[in-house]
């Protein structure tokens, strides 16, 4: 694939410089400006994707060089080829990588995709050492293009004056922007334990989009932005080919407030494997559809226990559901769903009990990185011998229960359910703290839709096949 795409990366230097509000913003004011724009987050992070995706409407996706091989990232730009700009949005610092070279930065990743670097730098408490640290990252990599600097939490005008000469003479960077610090209405992006609270959870979310529009529509110099990305240089990159369409099957995806995170990717390459999607809310369903397998995301069952405990209707439809062996593939927060009981503080909430596993939240991440493991034991999904390669973020973790040893992956980097396993089975149930990424995993969205298929087959009226 060719690509030769506008396009933009927003990086900072730390976490919290203001990468996101910058980004959406920008997204936003170029989108009303009639454009088409394809936002991306690099990394594997669900809950800033999905909310560039709200200030773009369309679906906000990820690139991550970890993850994707030179042919997944291709075939994960493949939907931008068309657009007028791509903007993505970094994370973390500039640098910041699994080591100490940076590799799989958000530097690395703008130099494979030749996209020009626009700095958001927050100058809280600080002046001319803001150019010191603007021409430490333009001379670090020179096959970094950091074409422009956005000042963030400026106080006064004195001080932003003092940095844009600064910076503009003593690191050579054009400043594109000052954007004050933020105080009327307050914060438009409150964040909780995993980041942001996500955009599912925000019914004023599109209001929250517009006011980050607004402060990147006053205090940015948007036109540069985009003269910066249509700069670009056209790369070359290989494309990943699709999985192969099988015969129709049915699958419910769990999707609400509480399970929100999914790569559309992955949904993309469900419906390309033959699979007709139908998503379904535990929060307000009474109850499973007919359908040939389940696909449970992760999310934030932790902040909505007790409504999840409160629907025993939906609860017991999972359970009836896995006992007469219908294949569930579960992440994260799926798998605390499927656990006997949740506890979150002082009380405990009833579960599924679809897998016997005492789940609690806790205080600190119990587990947050890149996860690379190895599947060594009988599953419905995976052949023994298949390397994983994902990610995890959780702050729950196994303490008990009878199918914390019935695990069937062993990881060489991350978590997981502890004692370096993870991918609890049982049966047709598939349970883990690693997310997969379709392009990642090629054949995932097949292994997932050949589960249905062989149930759908083979389908007939069973008790539960445990009590």
């Amino acid at each position: 694939m060719r690509l030769s795409t506008p396009r933009v990366t927003i990086a900072g230097l730390a976490g919290d410089s203001g990468k996101t509000l910058v980004s959406l913003g920008l997204v936003r004011v170029l989108s009303e400006e009639g454009l088409r724009v394809v936002p991306f987050k690099k990394g594997p992070d669900y809950i800033d994707a999905a909310w560039l995706g709200v200030a773009a409407s369309c679906p906000g996706r990820n690139l991550d060089t970890f993850l994707m091989n030179a042919a997944g990232l291709g075939r994960a730009l493949a939907p931008a080829q068309q657009a007028d700009v791509i903007v993505i949005e970094g994370n973390r610092g500039l640098y910041d990588g699994l080591d100490a070279e940076g590799t799989h930065s958000t530097a690395a990743l703008a130099s494979r995709l030749a996209s020009p670097v626009v700095l958001v730098v927050d100058v809280s408490k600080a002046t001319r050492t803001i150019a010191a640290l603007v021409l430490g990252c333009r001379v670090f990599d020179p096959d970094v293009d950091l074409a422009g600097v956005i000042l963030n939490r400026v106080g006064t005008g004195r001080q932003e004056s003092l940095i844009r000469r600064a910076v503009e003479e003593g690191a050579g960077v054009p400043v594109l922007g000052a954007l004050p610090r933020l105080s009327v209405g307050g914060d438009p992006l409150p964040g909780r334990h995993l980041g942001l609270v996500t955009a599912a959870e925000r019914p004023e979310r599109d209001e929250a989009v517009r006011l980050t529009a607004r402060a990147v529509r006053d205090h940015v110099d948007v036109s540069q932005v985009l003269a910066i990305a249509r700069a670009a240089a056209v790369v070359d990159l290989p494309q990943q080919v699709m999985p192969r369409r099988g015969s129709a099957v049915r699958l419910a995806v769990l999707r609400d407030e509480a399970f929100s995170f999914y790569y559309p990717e992955n949904l993309e390459a469900l419906a390309a494997a033959g699979a007709e999607v139908v998503f379904v809310s535990p929060l307000r369903e009474p109850g499973l559809p007919d359908v040939d397998a389940v696909v449970i995301g992760g999310g934030f069952p932790e902040v909505y226990a007790e409504r999840l405990a409160a629907n025993q209707m939906f609860l017991t439809s999972l359970w009836r559901a896995a006992g007469q062996g219908l294949p569930m593939y579960a992440e994260c927060g799926g798998l605390m769903l499927l656990a006997r009981t949740l506890k979150v503080g002082e009380r405990t909430f009833p579960m599924a009990g679809v897998l016997d596993l005492v789940v609690e939240q806790r205080a600190r991440p119990q587990g947050h990185g890149y996860v690379e493991g190895r599947v060594t034991g009988d599953n419905p999904f995976f052949p023994p011998g298949t390397a994983l390669r994902g990610h995890e973020f959780h702050y729950s973790t196994v303490t008990g229960g009878a199918d914390a040893e019935r695990s069937v992956m062993t990881l060489e980097r991350g978590v997981g359910i502890g004692g370096q396993r993870d991918g609890v089975v049982r049966g047709s149930v598939w349970a883990s703290y690693t997310h997969l990424h379709a392009l990642s995993l090629p054949q995932w969205a097949e292994a997932v839709t050949g589960a249905a298929r062989r149930f759908a087959a083979s389908r007939c009226d069973l008790e539960p096949a445990w009590a």
